[in-house]
């Protein structure tokens, strides 16, 4: 709530309560699902003194995560990055994640679709048809993000992440 309260004293004529959208991105804070009880606990203290937040959950896919909590003002988006298992292993070095399979089968009651997050490193990373294959349109968004090239990013050759030609409609 601390974090909440500072940006909130920071624009004074914000009230949470009365906008249009207010939403809580849990993410670049460690992975959720690995703390997922207190997670939960702070959506609860976060619904109570504003009730129309919308709280986006950020995860890899935890292998054994339970997601049937997953609804109406609380959306799941998963980090995906990449279309190949050996590749994802390698850019989300982390054991006990779900396979792409699976977080293909994760459905969830949020209001919203479940966001797959992709930062291509490549274009072979991205291939519509298997990406149709494995999430099914009617339950997942996609969102592409670009890689702001920097001293880390260029000594692995990551490039930027462009993927031309691209029409996602």
């Amino acid at each position: 709530m601390a974090q909440i309260d500072l940006v909130l004293a920071k624009y004074p004529d914000l009230d949470p309560n009365e906008s249009y959208e207010f939403k809580i991105n849990y993410t670049r804070m460690g992975e959720p699902f690995l703390n997922i009880e207190e997670v939960k606990k702070a959506i609860m203290i976060v619904d109570i003194k504003y009730p129309k937040t919308h709280h986006y959950l950020s995860t890899i896919g935890i292998s054994g995560s339970n997601f049937e909590w997953i609804k109406d003002r609380v959306t799941l988006q998963l980090s995906l990055h990449s279309l190949d298992e050996e590749k994802r292993d390698w850019l989300i070095p982390f054991k006990r994640k779900m396979s792409i399979a699976d977080l293909g089968r994760v459905r969830t009651e949020s209001n919203l679709k479940t966001t797959l997050n992709m930062t291509l490193i490549d274009e072979s990373d991205f291939c519509i048809e298997k990406l149709k294959e494995a999430f099914n349109p009617e339950d997942f968004f996609i969102k592409l993000s670009p890689i702001n090239p920097n001293e880390v990013s260029d000594s692995y050759e990551m490039g930027t992440g462009v993927v031309e030609g691209i029409n996602l409609v």
